[in-house]
């Protein structure tokens, strides 16, 4: 495995996958979410949200790069693998309005609809960059 590779395509899925989320839950859901109570404590640093995005695309990166045998090469590769682990986001998003009171159950659907092209737009990134050896 080529860290140095891996580190570069974990920070730039990363920071792909933070402008994703900033323009889909910033500007697409952004209304939606004034409507509920349940989305109305004070708003978080914005730099938490970069390092979250960050480390999880690290840890993408990480988990590409130990399977890349397993998708086809450069972004569509990379991209087949967001889709599939995006689809581990989309459904652990439908545990939300079990456990949160008020939680809008088509806003499930959402999310998991904004995690999985987020996933498949950081997958792209990193099959781009970690390319089979």
């Amino acid at each position: 495995m080529n860290w140095t590779r891996i580190v570069v395509a974990g920070l730039a899925a990363g920071i792909a996958a933070n402008v994703a989320d900033f323009v889909m839950h910033g500007f697409i859901l952004g209304n939606t979410y004034m409507e509920y109570p349940v989305f109305s404590q004070e708003q978080a640093n914005p730099l938490l949200f970069l390092v979250v995005s960050v480390c999880i695309g690290l840890a993408a990166a990480i988990f590409y790069a130990r399977t890349i045998d397993s998708w086809a090469g450069g972004w569509k590769g990379g991209a087949t693998f967001g889709f599939f682990v995006g689809l581990v986001a989309f459904f652990s998003n439908h545990y939300n309005p079990l456990v949160i009171e008020g939680f809008p159950y088509f806003l499930s659907w959402c999310w998991g609809g904004t995690g999985l092209i987020t996933a498949v737009i950081a997958g792209a990134v990193i099959g781009a960059i970690y390319r089979k050896p």
